[in-house]
Order: C-alpha cells, then structure tokens, then sequence
C-alpha cells in the first residue's frame, strides 16, 4: 500500500504541476499571438527567434529573422535563404513545463529544487537555440534530409537532455534518494 501511496502522490503532483504550468502557458499564447489580419508570434517565440538569429550571427552566419506574414511563425534565414521557421513549438517552453513537472512530483528540498529547476529550464533553453540553428545550417546545407533531421534527430536531442536532468534529479537532489519520498 505504500508503495501505491507514493505512486499515486507522484502522479497528483506531476499532473496537477503539470496543467497548472501548461494551462498558464496556454493563457499567456491566447493572450499574446495575434492570427486575425496580421499575423504576430509571441513574446516567447520572438525572444527565441531573436536568440537563434543573434548566436548565429556570432557564430559568423549570415542570418536574419522576420515575421512570417501568412502564418504563426517567424522566418529564419542563412545567406539570403529561408531555410527554416520558428514556431510556438520551438521554444522549448513545453519541454520546461514537463520537466518542472516531473522534479516537482519528484520531490527534493526547496532549495535544491528551485536552484535545479532554473538550472534545468535555462539549459533546455539555451541547446534548445543551439539545437535550431544546428537544424536550420543542415537544412540549408542538406534539405533532401530536413524530415528526418527534424522529425527524429533534433527532438532525441532536447528530449534526450531532459531525460538527462531527470536522471540526475532523481539519482542526486530528490528525496527518492533519501527514501523520503511519499
């Protein structure tokens, strides 16, 4: 039974954290995208795009963004190429609310928490605009392969490092640990 009690603690935390993050979230984009005459991203999705074109730019790319004007998303380009867009999905904000999530169901200390759970967001963020202008320069270099790089490749790696941060939240700063967890 009270293994099943921790189980269930776990699941009412992941889930409740969860929604409440996502159901935020959700709120924020309502709030903030405009798709009537004008189309116009989010705050969020424009700080991205904002970040992958600035890196780019200081890894010596000739890059430039733009809002797309038939569509939720704003262009990204390589020397005068459109090679790729930046999407809601882009963000990696529905990565962080998911791993918020599970190191709050996960229980560890305040401290440790908040410091891991910043931690954690700011390095999903930052492989997160790594990771697209990685995508977009192999886009433009090989777009016979743009599925598959897109489809399998460059998730593994955002979700992979997720699953990393949770691994090392569980083996190191969780009460798990400590058997105090339920």
């Amino acid at each position: 039974m009270k293994k099943n009690k921790a189980i269930i603690v776990f699941l009412v935390k992941f889930f409740a954290t969860y929604f409440i993050l996502f159901g935020a979230y959700s709120f924020y984009l309502n709030k903030t995208q405009q798709k009537a005459d004008v189309f116009v991203c989010s705050p969020i999705t424009g700080t991205v795009a904002n970040h992958v074109y600035k890196v780019s730019k200081m890894l010596g790319y000739d890059a430039e963004i733009e809002q797309h004007s038939e569509e939720l998303s704003i262009k990204f380009m390589l020397n005068g190429d459109y090679v790729s867009r930046i999407v809601e999905g882009c963000t990696s904000v529905s990565v962080i609310i998911l791993f918020l999530a599970f190191i709050i169901a996960f229980s560890g200390s305040l401290g440790n928490t908040l410091w891991f759970g910043l931690f954690g967001s700011i390095l999903i963020y930052i492989v997160n605009i790594l990771r697209i202008i990685a995508l977009s320069v192999l886009y433009h270099r090989f777009p016979e392969y743009q599925k598959i790089l897109h489809d399998l490749l460059f998730p593994a790696i955002i979700y992979g490092l997720t699953f990393v941060l949770w691994i090392t939240w569980v083996k190191y700063y969780s009460n798990l640990k400590k058997g105090k967890n339920g």
